[in-house]
């Protein structure tokens, strides 16, 4: 019989467990990370999925990923902070990685110091814009059925 291969590292059952599991560096930009979410987009839901935090309101925004949290056997130094329909954002700054992906945009920080505050909170606002325009799309989409 074929062992199952494990996806990750750890199994968190709240973000308490996170917090404490978290190295102190990638702790400190996660708090700021979170405190930004939470306090520029009203409503948004914070959940665990794959064991770090997703945000959403109609559909999902963004998320913060620990480093020490793995993805398969891959962790990494920083915190990855991604938002899911990045590709949507005008992001003319060029701030954000796009990697080789096509929809998932994310920045990784190594230190609280190169988080642009600013630059991240018009995102947020711009990404919560987007979502609501998406559902009212699809929305207007199935009336029309």
């Amino acid at each position: 019989m074929k062992e199952k291969k494990q996806a990750q590292n750890v199994n968190f059952n709240s973000f308490s467990e996170l917090l404490a599991f978290l190295p102190e560096d990638q702790l400190e930009i996660f708090e700021i990370l979170r405190e930004l979410v939470l306090s520029t987009v009203d409503g948004i839901e914070e959940r665990l999925s794959f064991n770090v935090p997703f945000y959403r309101l109609r559909k999902g925004i963004c998320y913060i990923w620990p480093g020490a949290v793995s993805w398969g056997n891959k962790t990494w130094e920083g915190v990855e902070f991604g938002f899911n329909y990045g590709y949507l954002l005008a992001d003319e700054a060029n701030y954000l990685d796009r990697g080789n992906r096509k929809q998932v945009y994310n920045k990784r920080f190594l230190k609280s110091a190169d988080i642009n505050l600013e630059l991240l909170s018009a995102y947020l606002l711009e990404a919560a814009e987007m979502d609501e325009l998406m559902y009212r799309e699809k929305m207007m989409k199935s009336r029309k059925r």
